[in-house]
């Protein structure tokens, strides 16, 4: 599923937060369905338990109306775990006789659920209003933070150290043995404490 939003009238500064608020659309719409645990992996991959069972890529693009940008989403909802595409993924179906479902689960109402969820947050975020309040609800989310966590940069070395907060760029901050660092992109892997 893809959506297009116009931010035209959001500052510049505050577009890092975009794929981070559309991260958490996509969590709170699943976690709509009752017992439905959905959390997140930084920026925007959305989780069950360990397992990936969403991603989400933000792209911005040039339209007659100005800059926009493209927010494509996919949720693994009927998989099998012999469908997975790779080990670290889940599907919901995989779950669902954990949860207090009240029937089988529907695609259609699933991208409703988030795309309704989604929207709302976008709104808000886009308006100004409650920035406090989405970031506060994302990093209650974020199951990256008080993690070990290895990060890849392009172009650079890994960081690795513990992940101690999101910053109000929507920036992963991460506490080195070297320091305090803060990352707007890069493949994040939580580590198993040791």
């Amino acid at each position: 599923m893809s959506v297009l939003l116009h931010p035209v009238d959001v500052a510049p500064a505050r577009w890092g937060w975009l794929p981070l608020v559309a991260g958490l659309g996509v969590a709170e719409g699943l976690r709509q369905y009752p017992g439905v645990p959905a959390s997140l992996k930084w920026p925007n991959d959305v989780l069950i338990g360990d397992g990936k069972v969403a991603g989400i890529l933000a792209e911005r693009i040039d339209t007659p109306r100005g800059p926009a940008v493209v927010v494509g989403f996919g949720v693994n909802v009927h998989l099998t775990a012999a469908e997975l595409p790779v080990p670290s993924a889940t599907s919901l179906a995989i779950h669902a006789a954990e949860w207090a479902l009240p029937g089988p689960l529907s695609r259609t109402e699933v991208v409703r659920s988030c795309l309704d969820v989604l929207g709302a947050m976008y709104l808000a975020w886009s308006k100004g209003e409650q920035d406090e309040e989405l970031a506060a609800s994302y990093r209650e989310r974020c199951a990256t933070i008080d993690r070990r966590v290895r990060v890849e940069l392009a172009g650079g070395g890994p960081i690795e150290g513990t992940a101690t907060g999101v910053d109000r760029g929507g920036r992963l901050v991460i506490r080195t043995d070297s320091g305090v660092q803060a990352v707007s992109a890069g493949d994040v892997i939580h580590l198993r404490d040791v």
